[in-house]
């Protein structure tokens, strides 16, 4: 039963087979041409050297194979036979232009026509392959690529069109294209130029522009290209990269420039390359690059810069590249590596220096390959070291490999430590170390040599004994740099110089030897580095290096700066300025170093404007401005200049105007006949202004009694007389105006026989008022009795007197004199209820007693006023008021008769204000009469008539009535500078009149 049932198993699998093939051949025809190749889906007809494509292809081709051919045209009737047609490689024949591939246009994905004849592209031609996906035109002869070449409708992702002659690419040539190219192959053309932002191709991640002839990449050339991650723009003679030339490649992770002529990279040509991994820059000409354009790219995991012209490594020149793993930086010409050259090299794993000159930067310090913690492999070989210091890879404590490749090392005491070293940390495979000395070690291996071996008996190689000093020069002036070693050995001396680490070849030295006194065998070199007329140029770190066949010595480093003295560049300039305006202040200076500029104002630091913040400072100018000027803003401002060289200073003068004014008001002066007084004009502004003195308007000059203070600040007139009495102007002028201040000169003229009387001590006043207040508290009769007693016997005696005020500033000769200094007295026979007041007020004293007079008391003894003496421009009212009310007046003008004390003021009429501004309360006003009738009778008549000018003044008068009477109801009372007496109204009717100061 099983045996029946694999047979019929075995039947049935062949008649599927036979049916499967009967309709193979029923719908695809016939079977393979001749000398072709065909499989299920592939028909091979390469290799043939066929002309014609043949007739008789299997329907079921879908990849077609007529390279290598000799067809120059393509049947599109054969073509169009083949409904599964894919892919047709028509590589390496004779087309000259794209063929027709009639209906199959439509559904072939991949098309091959390298190698061929063609010459221009057809849009026409093109235009029916709407399903074409690869597209390879390489090794043809076009010479053009313009807008009409891809006509809209075409899905191309990979278009090669390498090893061409094409020599202008239009502006938006690949427009067509922009929504399916990804891959863009255009090397081994004939490129000069690109057009900047002409590859609007956002779907592109691969362009290839090796092997052409561009030189220049200019900035945003490859804005529009935003996806695109790999760009090769190797062999082609790219000198320059402007800023910003990859501008717009945020996701570029591979960029090749290598084979180049670049001479720098600088940092603004990595702008934009955020996302780049690996930065291919080998085989140009770089000498030099800016450490801080590695920012822009931090994500840089390799970077390849072997075979350029590179000299030395600054310090942090990687810092910035965190994540960088490999650092190739072989076949240079770098022969110092400044200690901190690799810091911040973290993540680096792989280091190549092979093919340098790095043997003295090992030699020199112990400290260049720091930073490199997580180094697996370093490449130092062929780099002919002679030594190495102890501490020379101590840093690198996962170091996995080493290479190093010589047979130069001095194997002396300071090597003995290497051998064991690599044993111990298991690097001797990488390490092909041989001595060639001392002589008995030439050609021996460290490895091989007794440890014993390694000592310093002699010094074949030179030892530094002089080393060259730090110098602060002074501009064009000569400096010498002097360097000195000791050597055993006869091999031949060289010297060289260096200047940040770069070889001096033009410099001026001066070498010589001699034999070390204290030690025949030992020749001592000496070699002067003489720098002429040093400029700024000369500035920087120099360094000797002194050799021989066994080794270099390297000297201490010595700095060489240039100094200038400072010079000012904006010299400060005096200025005059209004008050209220703004000051500006400049001043810069220039130097080596950049000189301080400070200011100072009068040599001090003390600036009001500052303390009162009217100061504004520029910070990034060489001016500051003073704000709303005032007169203490003036004086000598210092600007000074200073830096190590020394220090400069230049003064301005601000000068501040301002228009005259007076510092304070003048005052009214009252003097007595005879006397001296004193006429301040205390006068301010900028520049001091000029004093001019008038009386009226006629200027005074100096005379035997006018006398004048230097610059006429003061007015001094002495044995004053009644003419002298008037309106002095004070004109004070300077530059910006002139101005005038006024004040008046009252002279009163000097009582005679006027009886002197003693004056008590102030604390007898005070013991008379407490008195007198006692007397009030214990009987009101008797003060009744004493007020009316007073109304009806009293008579005023009183002097008018003016106590001359003497400014601060007079002279002490003048204060010495007595009508200066003493102060007057005056006596006066008064009520016990009030008298007239200098401004015309009736005011109580407060007590009902007589009030003692201090000023009396004072000097009783020496009181000589005339009993004659009546004040001089006091003005009588008039009218016909005033007339009736006076005509049994006991005042007669010019009369002879003495009489002590008489009314001192006369009256002068005010018929703007009241006689009694401040007393209105006591008085009640008659509108019929025009009298004020004050509470004790007193009746004062009014005048509406104001006095005339020639009215106003009138000569002295003295008093026809009574007596110089002082008995025992004579009180003393303070008699001040324009004080009334009233006489008692109970006397006489006719006579009862109020006297108001004027």
């Amino acid at each position: 039963m099983a045996a029946w049932l694999g047979q019929m198993g075995s039947l049935s699998y062949r008649v599927f087979y036979w049916f499967l093939t009967l309709e193979l051949i029923i719908n695809y025809g016939a079977p393979c041409p001749q000398n072709c190749t065909c499989t299920l889906d592939t028909s091979d007809c390469s290799h043939l050297d066929i002309t014609d494509v043949p007739q008789d292809l299997p329907k079921s081709t879908v990849h077609l194979n007529l390279s290598h051919n000799k067809l120059a045209a393509v049947d599109m009737d054969i073509l169009s036979n083949l409904p599964n047609l894919k892919e047709v490689r028509l590589d390496h024949n004779e087309l000259t232009s794209i063929p027709s591939f009639g209906d199959a246009a439509a559904i072939v994905v991949t098309l091959f026509l390298h190698h061929n004849k063609i010459r221009r592209l057809d849009g026409k031609l093109l235009q029916n392959f709407t399903a074409l996906e690869t597209l390879d035109l390489s090794n043809n002869d076009i010479t053009e690529l313009r807008e009409h070449c891809f006509p809209p409708g075409l899905q191309i992702k990979d278009l090669h069109l390498s090893s061409n002659k094409i020599v202008h690419l239009e502006f938006g040539a690949f427009k067509n294209l922009a929504g399916s190219l990804q891959i863009l192959k255009l090397n081994r053309n004939r490129l000069t130029h690109l057009p900047v932002k002409g590859l609007e191709l956002p779907k592109l991640t691969q362009l290839e522009l090796s092997r052409n002839k561009l030189r220049l990449i200019e900035g945003l050339t490859f804005q529009g290209l935003s996806s695109l991650e790999v760009l090769k723009l190797q062999r082609n003679n790219i000198s320059k990269l402007t800023d910003g030339a990859f501008w717009g490649l945020a996701r570029m992770r591979v960029l090749h420039l290598d084979y180049n002529s670049l001479h720098e990279v600088n940092s603004g040509s990595l702008y934009g390359l955020e996302s780049l991994l690996q930065l291919y820059l080998s085989n140009n000409s770089i000498s030099s690059f800016n450490p801080e354009g590695w920012g822009f790219c931090e994500r840089l995991r390799e970077l390849n810069l072997p075979y350029n012209n590179l000299t030395k490594l600054s310090e942090g020149g990687f810092a910035k590249l965190v994540n960088l793993i490999s650092l190739r930086l072989g076949h240079n010409s770098i022969s110092h590596i400044t200690e901190g050259a690799f810091r911040g090299l973290s993540s680096l794993r792989t280091l190549e220096l092979d093919h340098n000159d790095i043997s003295g930067t090992i030699e020199d310090t112990n400290g260049a390959f720091t930073g490199l913690e997580n180094l697996h492999k370093l490449n130092l070989g062929e780099n002919a070291i002679r030594s190495i210091q102890p501490e020379a890879f101590s840093k690198m404590k996962n170091l996995r490999y080493l290479h190093i490749q010589s047979d130069s090392f001095l194997c002396d005491c300071q090597l003995h430590w290497f051998p064991e070293w690599l044993v111990t940390r298991g690097l001797k495979p990488g390490v092909q170390a041989t001595c060639a000395h001392p002589e008995s070690l030439k050609g021996t291996s460290v490895y091989q040599a007794p440890p014993q071996s390694f000592v310093c008996d002699d010094l074949p190689k030179p030892q530094i004994t002089v080393h060259p000093v730090t110098t602060a020069a002074v501009l064009g002036k000569d400096v010498r740099l002097t360097c000195t070693a000791a050597s055993s050995s006869s091999s031949p001396m060289t010297f060289t110089w260096l200047k940040d680490q770069e070889t001096l070849r033009q410099a001026e030295v001066e070498n010589f030897a001699h034999v070390r006194a204290s030690d025949g065998g030992v020749m001592e070199y000496t070699t002067i580095l003489h720098l002429r007329h040093v400029t700024f140029n000369h500035e920087g770190r120099y360094q000797c290096i002194i050799s021989n066949h066994f080794g270099s010595s390297y000297s201490n480093k010595a700095r060489v700066t240039v100094n200038v003295l400072p010079s000012f560049v904006k010299t400060p300039r005096d200025i005059t300025i209004r008050t209220g305006t703004k000051a500006r202040l400049e001043c810069a200076a220039e130097g080596h170093p950049t000189p301080q500029v400070a200011w100072q104002k009068d040599g001090g630091t003390d600036f009001p404007a500052a303390r009162e913040r009217r100061m504004r400072v520029m910070p990034d100018d060489d001016v500051f401005f003073i704000m709303d000027v005032k007169p203490e803003d003036m004086g000598v401002y210092s600007c000074t200049a200073k830096n190590t060289a020394g220090m400069i200073s230049a003064n301005v003068t601000l000068t501040v105007l301002e228009t005259p004014h007076l510092a304070q008001e003048m005052e009214d002066r009252n003097v007595v006949v005879g006397e001296t007084v004193a006429l301040q004009c205390k006068a301010l502004g900028s520049p001091p202004p000029r004093i001019t003195w008038l009386k009226g308007e006629e200027p005074l000059r100096p005379s035997d009694r006018h006398y004048f203070t230097p610059g006429n600040q003061l007015l001094v007139i002495g044995s004053t007389t009644l003419e002298d009495a008037g309106r002095y102007t004070c004109v004070m002028s300077n530059t910006l105006g002139t101005e005038r201040a006024h004040c008046q000169l009252n002279v009163y003229q000097r009582f005679e026989d006027c009886a002197p009387f003693s004056s008590p001590s102030t604390v007898t006043v005070g013991i008379i008022v407490i008195a007198v207040v006692t007397s009030i508290v214990v009987t009101s009769l008797v003060w009744v009795c004493i007020i009316y007693q007073t109304r009806k016997k009293s008579e005023e005696c009183s002097v008018n007197t003016d106590e001359t005020i003497v400014p601060p500033d007079v002279p002490s000769y003048l204060s010495s004199q007595g009508t200066l200094s003493e102060r007057q007295d005056a006596c006066i026979r008064v009520e016990s209820n009030g008298g007239s007041q200098p401004n015309g007020r009736i005011e109580n004293n407060g007590y009902d007693e007589p009030v003692v007079c201090t000023d009396c008391l004072e000097n009783g003894t020496s009181y000589s006023k005339h009993c004659n003496y009546l004040p001089h421009g006091i003005a009588l009212p008039s009218g016909l008021e005033y007339q009736q009310a006076h005509q049994t007046s006991t005042f007669t003008s010019h009369s002879n008769e003495p009489h002590c004390n008489g009314t001192p003021n006369g009256v002068r009429k005010d018929n703007q204000t009241p006689i009694f501004p401040t007393n209105h309360d006591r008085v009640t006003i008659s509108p019929s009469s025009h009298q004020y009738n004050d509470r004790k009778g007193l009746l004062v008549i009014r005048s509406d008539t104001p006095p005339s000018l020639e009215e106003s003044y009138h000569r002295p008068v003295k008093l026809l009535s009574g007596d110089c009477d002082i008995g025992s109801e004579l009180k003393q009372t303070p008699l001040p500078n324009g004080h009334a007496h009233m006489p008692d109204a109970s006397s006489s009717e006719s006579e009862s009149f109020r006297r108001a100061s004027d």
